[in-house]
């Protein structure tokens, strides 16, 4: 366990809004109301998210006067680094990240040979409450908003210096589509030439099947990559594991996915965790051929994580080998993910397993 970090400004915190909140149209719109021309604002941004600099004193292309205006209308307020958890075996690091209002919040960087990859939280806790997933056993508490989810990355950036973060995954805590406003306002930042910079086929999305969002998502970022979590082969299956899905049949999903408008030579990922005795059979495998014919995809098998905080098993691994062949002897782009970052609770399914995140859920459930 490594010491925290907390890289906030004092000297910038005051009553008025936070900056990170503000998308760079607002921000535009701002200095027109001030008498400043509108490329001020992409100057910010510069300052704010492609050099990092963390208090409007520093913001040195702007005369004094001005960053004595920013300074009396806008907070420079990011949360707080609690702790920093490394996988030994890998190098994963987590992140307990405590919001303004004390909430608790997880993000986790993965590294890899080729790659570096964030994985950022969309909401405190999660409504889904699939039930292999940990992040949802105590409930759901609130979305975060572009801010807190930008922060992710801002703080992230710092903890992997001098490394450079180079793909994101919205796979942390929460479903991203039914935050959905304030995923596509910090996007807009993750992607912006102005801000981050990061190019949209290095950023994925990932949902568990929520329609309205997922017909919006196509439309509003057609080049950031979709991964839908699929996890079962049909409704009764799915209803077990996904409670959500009941407002939503398995062949509604499909249909959708069948729609959605991929561009050329992009796919949509289906990611499927492997339970053991569940949904691991030969049978299975076969149906998923079914499913998803037509579509053009790969297939994300993941087998489940066991944290031992759940009633469901990891499957044995020559069940999980044959699965696989099944799927890529029918043609199939089939990837087995390994587990990273299993021994600190980062791997997928179980953000929100910290002790001091429980706790958090456990005090505001019993407030309420």
């Amino acid at each position: 366990m490594e010491q925290s970090n907390n890289f906030s400004d004092a000297s910038t915190k005051n009553s008025g809004e936070n900056i990170y909140d503000k998308i760079l149209e607002e921000l535009e719109d701002f200095f027109l109301c001030i008498n400043e021309p509108e490329y001020r604002a992409k100057q910010v941004f510069q300052w704010l998210y492609a050099k990092g600099i963390l208090g409007f004193q520093n913001m040195t292309n702007l005369s004094l006067s001005l960053r004595q205006v920013l300074q009396e209308k806008f907070r420079l307020n990011l949360p707080t680094i609690l702790e920093v958890q490394t996988d030994k075996n890998d190098g994963t690091k987590k992140l307990l990240i405590q919001l303004i209002d004390s909430k608790l919040i997880e993000s986790v960087i993965i590294y890899e040979e080729e790659k570096v990859t964030l994985c950022i939280s969309s909401q405190v806790g999660c409504p889904v409450n699939c039930k292999f997933c940990l992040t949802g056993i105590h409930g759901f508490t609130r979305n975060l908003s572009q801010g807190e989810i930008i922060a992710q990355l801002l703080l992230s950036t710092k903890i992997a210096a001098p490394v450079r973060i180079t793909n994101i995954v919205f796979m942390g805590m929460g479903e991203p589509f039914l935050n959905y406003n304030e995923l596509a306002r910090a996007l807009k930042i993750i992607t912006s030439g102005d801000a981050f910079g990061y190019s949209p086929r290095r950023i994925t999305v990932s949902t568990v099947g929520i329609l309205s969002g997922l017909k919006k998502f196509g439309s509003d970022f057609p080049k950031v990559n979709l991964a839908v979590s699929l996890n079962a082969t049909t409704d009764d299956q799915r209803q077990k594991i996904i409670p959500v899905s009941q407002k939503h049949s398995l062949s509604g999903l499909i249909k959708a996915c069948r729609e959605y408008p991929l561009p050329l030579r992009k796919r949509i990922t289906f990611e499927y965790v492997l339970i053991k005795d569940l949904n691991d059979s030969e049978k299975d495998a076969l149906r998923l051929i079914k499913l998803l014919k037509q579509i053009r995809c790969k297939i994300n098998l993941i087998p489940l994580n066991d944290s031992g905080l759940s009633q469901f098993k990891t499957p044995d691994p020559r069940v999980v080998e044959k699965f696989q062949r099944i799927l890529i002897d029918a043609g199939y782009t089939v990837l087995l993910r390994k587990s990273k970052g299993s021994n600190i609770l980062a791997a997928c399914g179980q953000l929100g397993a910290s002790r001091n995140l429980f706790e958090d859920m456990d005090d505001e459930k019993n407030r309420d």
